[in-house]
């Protein structure tokens, strides 16, 4: 494993212990070049997923844009960044068991949103309003009167 600050190849694992539900396994290194420690994380990786975007074309589904997305929905809200990884696990999760080869966009973006409601509901609001490409002010007042009620 290389080495995030001085990109050294010689690494030695101090401790190894399963994470995010038994789905992980997280290891905390050291380099032997500069002494300094970092944590890597190991997970299987199942089939391929494809996400079909809006305009119709696909990507590999990828967790770390949901952490992405969520995180800008969190800017200056009380919440740690484990969970925001929690939640992206649940959605891979959740994707993963539906064992389908492709996913539309939206079905993710309403996975997301589920789970936003519970935790926060100004960020819920946050990545609703780009998830349902809002474009004025009255679709934000009719979105604040869904979230209230």
């Amino acid at each position: 494993m290389k080495c995030p600050f001085c990109a050294t190849q010689d690494t030695s694992v101090l401790e190894s212990r399963v994470a995010e539900d038994g789905q992980s396994l997280r290891r905390r290194r050291e380099c032997q070049k500069c002494q300094k420690r970092f944590t890597t994380f190991e997970r299987v990786e199942g089939p391929t997923v494809f996400v079909i975007k809006r305009d119709g074309s696909r990507q590999a589904f990828d967790r770390e844009k949901i952490v992405s997305g969520v995180t800008k929905s969190f800017d200056k809200r009380p919440v740690s960044i484990d969970l925001i990884r929690q939640l992206a696990d649940e959605v891979e999760r959740e994707v993963r068991r539906k064992e389908v080869s492709e996913i539309p966009s939206k079905t993710v973006g309403k996975m997301v949103l589920r789970r936003l409601r519970n935790i926060d509901k100004v960020a819920w609001l946050r990545f609703a309003s780009v998830y349902f490409e809002l474009t004025d002010l009255t679709e934000f007042e009719k979105l604040i009167e869904k979230i209230s009620n």
